[in-house]
């Protein structure tokens, strides 16, 4: 296959699923379920308005958002997904007060004649779409108003501070007086209520509610649609064509020659110029911000079987679990991608040869400024959480509540800002290479466009505003968490990878180019279409799923053959006597081929078709893939490319191997039995629990707290020890090698 073909399959995959990507946002705004000018009761109480419903959605977000349980699935695992439970409870409370007032008795005292009658004025009454789009009024029962005021009150007192509500708060990991006044609660009770009404209401003219029928609950007749179950059987389909033809082109092509490996390093004679030196420092920052972030871990895990305590210390007064969690995931994504822009300014001048003026002055300023915005996210994020900012403020410079980027918007202006000083940076160490390198220029090209999207797809998450509708901000949020990080990284981290090998001479240029252009074409072609797997229950048209099951299945397809990347990467580490110096970066790569196949192909297909994250959205089967994706290929890339820097950086010392040799083994065993015998055994329990009684009671405290979940969760403190480990020696091996004791000595 020739570079011009390849070229011509980007370009086309780009525009193509971009243009669809974008046609579809504009559908998701049209058909998004509409927030009421007002709620009021047949007999013309008005409950809420529209204005209380987003500044619900505010101080929700200002407690931590989808840090403190789940809204349409989306969020953390420890408190319940908040619709499901909400929809629940209000099932529970009307036919309660209809079978009172009908026949003198509770509901489940009835027989199962009057609970089958019930039951289907119940769907009638909560499935109905009672919305008047002209006045924007919506129009509820005195009988479900008053299941508001119940449920409120029951809320109130898990959010605030009442006594009997202190199990249920240990439980959910929510501190007392989370939030601080009345009027704060009714809002976000009201919040809590639109994007329930969103789950159970039909579509005008459809008998498919908001979210697709989603969360499972027969009890209110949530039942999968028939086009979740349609395109469920198309996605597998579709990923078994595609991994036959990707099998037979593997298959059919032949073999590229290769020159031999070198006798010699080439890259001894490579001289540091001074900004390639000041990498260094991001690295160390990268280590450290590592291990606090795994200590944030730590903890995030523990509370959830101690509930707001750390080995009896209270520590959730200070820390509690949302402020831990936000830290948790907002810290991986810091050091990962840190440490793969620090890659990309240490390569940009070692491939051109040439150092541009005040480059390592620029190198020092993007430094100084990412440890603000490390710093000054996280300090704002825990203002946030503890309600010491105002709800304005609280956007701007707290936490915004949408995971992975919780940070408030001003910081995220920062970091956009900071990433295009980082693009320019690039630009100028690289364009003397492109002038001149001939051999190497459609490689350099790739990187320069992996570069500018790197650069230019993080504002994905400014098009959102402090009000913005919650299923265009997850549209908008998705862009940046599956594009940004999931996507054009691994574009550059795959050119990047591809330059080391180029340079050391183990591969020829045009035949790097060749495979990082088909691995481009081939995981964007599923990649990008693919968010929509992502949006199947969060207010969207059927033909989202449709689009997201069929694209996310062809994700997959690459990952099957990622056994083909690991052995020729570890035939790369055996090539000549002097590559073994690089051997353990190259092993940190062949971990991130394992886990491209097992966390990303394997655990994320099994909760990628619609029929499956029907019943598992919002479970522990998500963290499964999540730990094993975003870790396991994501954080051990990071890892493999600060080592390769570290080693090309002073290639005449030598390496004392064996903290880093531990190290490996000890984070990727560490990991797998993390998943394996604690969070994986415990999302699948909550699977069949969900399938048998519907989401509410999967994410219940009442199933969660039984001894065998309770032991299933301790469970994974074994993994976490061990992995745990691993970290505190790739740390002191880091740090060794500018103490000297990561370095043998000359005898």
């Amino acid at each position: 296959m020739t570079t011009r073909k390849l070229w011509i399959g980007f370009i086309l995959v780009m525009v193509i699923s971009f243009g669809v990507l974008g046609y579809y946002g504009w559908e998701i705004y049209r058909e998004a379920p509409p927030i009421p000018e007002k709620v009021v009761t047949t007999e013309g109480e008005v409950i809420m308005t529209a204005s209380d419903i987003k500044d619900g959605q505010n101080i929700w977000q200002s407690v931590g958002g989808q840090q403190v349980g789940t809204i349409w699935g989306h969020g953390a695992y420890q408190a319940p997904d908040w619709n499901a439970d909400w929809l629940h409870r209000e099932a529970v409370f009307i036919l309660n007060q209809w079978a009172k007032a009908d026949f003198g008795k509770s509901y489940d005292n009835l027989g199962n004649e009057q609970q089958a009658m019930l039951q289907s004025r119940l769907e009638k009454e909560l499935r109905t779409n009672t919305h008047n789009f002209d006045n924007g009024v919506l129009t509820i029962s005195p009988v479900r108003a008053e299941a508001f005021r119940e449920l409120s009150r029951h809320y109130e007192g898990l959010f605030m501070d009442d006594p009997s509500k202190a199990d249920l708060r240990d439980a959910y990991s929510i501190p007392a007086n989370s939030i601080k006044t009345e009027d704060r609660m009714f809002k976000m009770n009201a919040f809590f209520f639109w994007t329930t009404w969103s789950t159970i209401t039909q579509r005008p003219g459809s008998e498919i509610t908001y979210t697709n029928n989603w969360p499972p609950d027969e009890l209110v007749g949530n039942k999968p649609t028939s086009s979740l179950i349609l395109w469920t059987g198309f996605s597998v389909i579709i990923l078994l064509a595609g991994i036959g033809l990707m099998v037979w082109f593997y298959a059919s092509r032949k073999e590229d020659e290769r020159e031999g490996a070198p006798e010699e390093n080439p890259l001894m004679a490579v001289p540091q110029t001074p900004s390639m030196k000041a990498t260094i420092k991001y690295f160390w920052v990268v280590t450290a911000l590592i291990l606090v972030q795994i200590l944030m871990g730590v903890i995030t895990a523990h509370y959830g079987v101690e509930g707001q305590g750390f080995y009896g210390i209270p520590l959730a007064e200070i820390l509690p679990y949302s402020v831990t969690r936000t830290w948790h995931i907002q810290l991986a994504i810091f050091w990962i991608a840190t440490s793969w822009l620090a890659t990309g300014l240490y390569l940009a001048p070692a491939i051109s040869g040439k150092e541009p003026k005040f480059q390592r002055l620029g190198v020092n300023i993007l430094f100084g400024a990412l440890l603000v915005i490390v710093v000054g996210s996280l300090l704002g994020q825990w203002m946030g959480v503890m309600q010491k900012l105002n709800l304005v403020d609280n956007f701007w410079f707290g936490h915004q509540g949408y995971e992975y980027v919780d940070l408030g918007r001003f910081w995220q202006i920062f970091l956009f800002a900071g990433l295009f000083i980082w693009l320019f940076l690039m630009g100028r160490a690289l364009l003397p290479a492109l002038k001149n390198q001939k051999e190497n220029r459609h490689l350099l090209i790739m990187f320069l466009i992996a570069s500018v999207a790197i650069a230019s797809f993080y504002g994905a998450g400014l098009m959102w505003g402090r009000q913005t509708h919650l299923a265009l901000a997850e549209y908008w949020r998705w862009w940046v968490v599956h594009l940004w990080v999931e996507g054009f990284f691994e574009v550059f981290a795959t050119v990047a990878i591809a330059f080391f090998f180029v340079r050391m001479r183990l591969i020829q240029a045009s035949l790097a180019t060749i495979t990082v252009l088909l691995s481009t074409v081939i995981f964007l072609s599923g990649g990008i279409l693919g968010t929509f797997h992502h949006l199947y229950f969060t207010g969207t048209p059927t033909a989202v799923m449709a689009i997201g099951a069929s694209f996310s299945a062809l994700e997959v397809v690459p990952l099957v053959l990622m056994g083909y990347e690991a052995y020729h990467n570890l035939g790369l580490s055996k090539a000549k006597e002097w590559v073994r110096v690089y051997r353990w970066p190259i092993y940190f790569f062949v971990a991130v081929a394992f886990w491209n196949f097992l966390g990303a192909g394997i655990f994320g297909f099994l909760i990628n078709p619609p029929i499956a994250l029907y019943y598992m959205q919002g479970l522990n089967t998500t963290p499964v893939h999540g730990h094993t994706a975003l870790f396991g290929v994501y954080g051990m890339l990071g890892m493999g490319l600060m080592l390769f820097v570290l080693r090309e950086m002073d290639l005449k010392v030598k390496w004392n191997e064996k903290p880093i040799k531990i190290a490996f083994w000890s984070i990727n065993i560490g990991l797998l039995l993390m998943v394996l015998i604690s969070v994986l055994p415990v999302g699948l329990a909550q699977t069949w629990a969900s399938v048998k009684h519907g989401l509410w009671y999967a994410r219940s405290a009442e199933f969660l707290q039984t001894p065998t979940m309770e032991t299933l969760r301790w469970l994974r403190a074994i993994g976490d020890t061990i992995f745990a480990i691993g970290v505190l020696f790739l740390a002191w091996f880091v740090f060794g090698l500018k103490g000297g004791w990561s370095i043998k000595k000359d005898k």
